[in-house]
């Protein structure tokens, strides 16, 4: 990445100019801070004594001898909050009061970004406001109820397809109003310079730990890494330690939906043309006239219609492969991950999971490494009533 915030071609800052001083703001106060031997021992007790980390790397026997290979699951469902959302928001927020901010705003799909989000902003005494889109308040209402025991204010949007993409951009009109006070804790590493950066800069430590306990346990790196991709940070925060280890492929897994030629999926790299979005150069499902396509996923943390603009480069640059598994392979991942390891994923992570099972079935001797981004206690009960049984 060069110091305009782009990775090749993609990334950047492309914002109304009443956001460039406060985003300028962000990328100077991050800058000094990300070098603070005093801000980094912070956030580094955080993530020990309070999130739990370093999450298990866990060798999945039973899931390996059913499909071959050596699956392991990087655990980051067990973090507190049960997601890897949780690394990221501790950082911000810690930048965030750094920087004398008193309120905190953001976006939220699944929901787990939101809760990681209201969890930082209790602990560090933050006010904090998510915007959530109407459709996956719905389908995610134990996580804003968790988000208001927490003490934060869950604002729905109901404009447009009422996801992600619209939440993302209410939380952004939020932030040109607000920024003298306030601080945007976007979810994933998309968005204008510096938040790519700085969000897979915080995620990193999945990849860090990873690239420690495999070797600790096999005594050599993996063949493969494995991650689902929406904006893409568990992915990335994944990948980027091991970028200079050429021998190991990387593997970014989207929402196949009803099936990426179907029109109904959130595949932005597989089937995404280049464009701006939310402040970056990326890919992005959008028809001839440039206008964005409503998206589809069971899993409402993958219902996006773009991704971090370091994916596509990765793509570009042949370093990552990125494939698309359909709503219905994750369900039965979902359920097979639960029943072959007492396990259950998050929807998102299922995902991998799906694509994992399949690569090591024509991939016998690979020792492949799935983060499971996710715990799914949050779509226990919108499967259940999708599949019936009640």
């Amino acid at each position: 990445m060069n110091r305009k915030g782009y990775f090749g071609e993609f990334g950047g800052f492309f914002v109304p100019e009443i956001l460039v001083h406060a985003l300028k703001e962000l990328s100077s106060s991050y800058d000094r801070l990300k070098n603070d031997n005093e801000f980094n021992m912070e956030l580094s007790a955080l993530l020990s004594r309070y999130a739990g980390r370093p999450t298990p790397l866990y060798f999945a026997k039973r899931l390996s001898e059913k499909f071959g290979g050596r699956i392991y699951l990087k655990r980051e469902d067990l973090a507190h909050t049960g997601s890897h959302k949780i690394n990221n928001a501790l950082g911000q927020a810690l930048l965030a009061k750094k920087m004398g901010k008193t309120r905190v705003i953001a976006e939220t799909g699944a929901g787990q970004h939101g809760v990681a989000a209201a969890t930082a902003c209790a602990l560090l005494g933050l006010e904090c406001e998510v915007y959530m889109g109407e459709v996956d308040v719905e389908r995610q209402k134990l996580n804003c109820y968790r988000m208001n025991l927490l003490g934060t204010k869950v604002i729905t949007v109901k404009n447009g397809s009422k996801t992600l993409k619209d939440a993302i951009n209410e939380a952004l009109r939020d932030y040109a109003a607000s920024s003298d006070h306030t601080h945007y804790l976007i979810g994933s590493v998309v968005g204008p310079h510096p938040y790519p950066a700085m969000v897979r800069d915080f995620q990193s430590v999945i990849g860090r730990e990873t690239k420690a306990q495999i070797l600790a346990d096999t005594g050599r790196l993996p063949d493969s890494l494995i991650a689902c991709v929406g904006g893409g940070s568990n992915a990335i925060g994944l990948f980027h330690p091991f970028l200079e280890d050429k021998d190991v492929k990387m593997f970014g897994v989207e929402a196949g939906g009803n099936g990426v030629h179907s029109g109904k999926h959130s595949a932005s790299v597989v089937a995404g043309a280049e464009g701006v979005l939310h402040g970056a150069r990326t890919l992005i499902l959008q028809d001839d006239d440039g206008q964005i396509l409503e998206t589809h996923s069971v899993a409402a943390g993958l219902d996006y219609p773009a991704v971090g603009p370091e994916h596509p480069y990765l793509s570009r640059l042949g370093r990552a492969t990125y494939v698309a598994v359909d709503d219905s392979k994750a369900l039965f991942a979902f359920h097979l991950l639960s029943e072959t390891e007492g396990i259950i994923p998050a929807l998102e992570s299922a995902h991998a999971v799906a694509y994992a099972v399949e690569h090591a079935r024509q991939n016998q001797n690979e020792v492949i490494i799935v983060n499971l981004s996710g715990r799914g206690d949050k779509d226990v009960a919108e499967v259940a009533q999708m599949e019936g049984y009640f």
